[in-house]
């Protein structure tokens, strides 16, 4: 009695099938079937099934060659998961590889159901999102979206400086932690559900907040037992991923007056146990986002210190949510500042560093959680001025400028770059001339730079992340 009522599953196995409405080569198209749709099979006849598509709600005939049936019976649900790890790592199949999944999910025992098709199936969603944001997706990829979905696949679309990026929702990776006990399983879903360019970008500080500090629980799920028993390259990239989650927390405490000297120490330890021998091509690219992300805040990890120098710098609340940073010298206090400046960021005071001179002062201020500028208080002819020098001139995602050492009988400042641009990363060293803010020198390396082998400052050469 229960096989009868048991349905046989046709799997389209090819891109662009045609739906007929009758079962001959010449008949009418009803519609253009995709790799991965599922049609319920009702007769077959000359070489043709006749099925029902319940996502068009329309019934017509497919060829037989261009589909793979299966009755969903629980002895068939091996087989289907054999063709899931087949399809798993097959780029171009995510589709088919999900419409299997899902069959498999149907047919096979409740019991018997673990974290392996769970693992596959967000494993193919990501791939596939990929695939739709890369700048050559086309009409197939849309298509194979639309498959994706009717299983109960979610994407989320999030725009970033007018690109749309297309991101899977996770649900699958979820399941894996609660499920699953394997160390490789749990740290692929763990580095997928933590994504940082899969950050809805319109966030508020305090949701954003919370969803970093729920990251961070996630990524410390894979305990020191189970880190122990990674490959080289899972460990680089988990240590990367936390390195750049407590980068994020270290800035978002230090913004609302916590301390956050122990997050920001935790990202800098992260990023400091990656293996970079171990690193292939696509993991340098994410190695040196996380450093960017470190570099931006890592002066959070020093405490404040006393200012002795005959200039420096205090702050002060401004409006509301805002710091303002006051250049004080001993006949100019805070009621008469040499100069004023607020921002909505954090202002690392214990950046500050003055000029042999007393005549320049560079502060290190960041404003979002991956990006920190360097102003410069310099003394001209009519008196004191900061200027703002950001990472670069053009708006990327990450980036930070930082103090680099003092050329001593000059006007000269050393200061190190670090960008991400798209797909580009600029890094470069270079000497500044305090009179004009011009460029003098520069070099993708401080070897490159005679002024910097011999004036680079001991602190900055210390702490920074440039040098790597």
């Amino acid at each position: 009695m229960l096989a009868s009522t048991l349905v046989t599953l046709a799997l389209v196995a090819q891109d662009r099938v045609a739906l007929r409405n009758a079962p001959r080569d010449s008949a009418a198209q009803h519609a253009v079937l995709w790799q991965g749709d599922a049609l319920e099979v009702r007769g077959e006849r000359m070489g043709y099934l006749q099925v029902w598509d319940h996502r068009r709600e329309r019934a017509g005939w497919v060829q037989a060659t261009s589909v793979r049936t299966t009755s969903l019976d629980a002895k068939e649900a091996p087989e289907l998961l054999s063709v899931v790890r087949f399809l798993r790592d097959t780029p171009g199949a995510e589709s088919l590889g999900i419409a299997y999944v899902a069959a498999y999910l149907r047919a096979a025992p409740a019991q018997s159901i673990g974290a392996e098709p769970f693992d596959a199936l967000g494993t193919m969603a990501e791939r596939l999102a990929r695939r739709a944001s890369a700048r050559e997706a086309n009409t197939t990829v849309s298509a194979h979206m639309e498959v994706a979905t009717q299983y109960g696949v979610t994407f989320r679309n999030y725009n970033y400086d007018g690109t749309v990026r297309l991101c899977y929702d996770g649900e699958a990776f979820q399941r894996v932690l609660a499920l699953s006990s394997d160390a490789h399983q749990r740290t692929r879903a763990a580095l997928a559900l933590t994504r940082p360019d899969c950050i809805d970008p319109a966030m508020t500080p305090l949701p954003r907040r919370q969803f970093d500090m729920w990251r961070a629980e996630v990524l410390d799920r894979i305990e020191p037992a189970a880190l122990a028993t990674l490959s080289a390259p899972e460990k680089n990239r988990l240590h990367m991923r936390r390195a750049g989650v407590w980068s994020a927390i270290a800035f978002q405490r230090a913004r609302q007056g916590e301390d956050a000297q122990a997050a920001a120490r935790r990202a800098i330890d992260s990023l400091a146990a990656v293996e970079k021998s171990e690193l292939s091509d696509v993991d340098t690219t994410e190695y040196s986002d996380a450093a960017i992300r470190v570099g931006a805040s890592r002066w959070a990890a020093e405490l404040p210190t006393t200012n002795t120098a005959r200039v420096h710098v205090v702050t002060e609340p401004g409006d509301p949510g805002q710091t303002c940073v006051l250049l004080l010298d001993a006949s100019h206090d805070r009621s008469a500042p040499l100069a004023r400046r607020c921002t909505w960021g954090v202002a690392w005071t214990a950046s500050a560093t003055v000029s042999r001179n007393s005549r320049a002062v560079a502060l290190a201020v960041q404003p979002l959680e991956s990006w920190r500028e360097l102003w410069l208080f310099h003394q001209g002819a009519e008196g004191w001025s900061v200027d703002v020098l950001p990472p670069t001139a053009s708006n990327p995602e990450l980036g930070y400028v930082e103090f680099a050492g003092w050329v001593p009988g000059s006007t000269k400042m050393l200061m190190a770059r670090e960008a991400r641009e798209g797909e580009r990363l600029r890094r470069s060293f270079e000497v500044l001339s305090l009179g004009t803010l011009t460029i003098e020198a520069k070099a993708g390396s401080p070897t490159g730079l005679p002024l910097f082998a011999k004036w680079q400052d001991a602190g900055w050469k210390r702490g920074t992340v440039s040098v790597r």
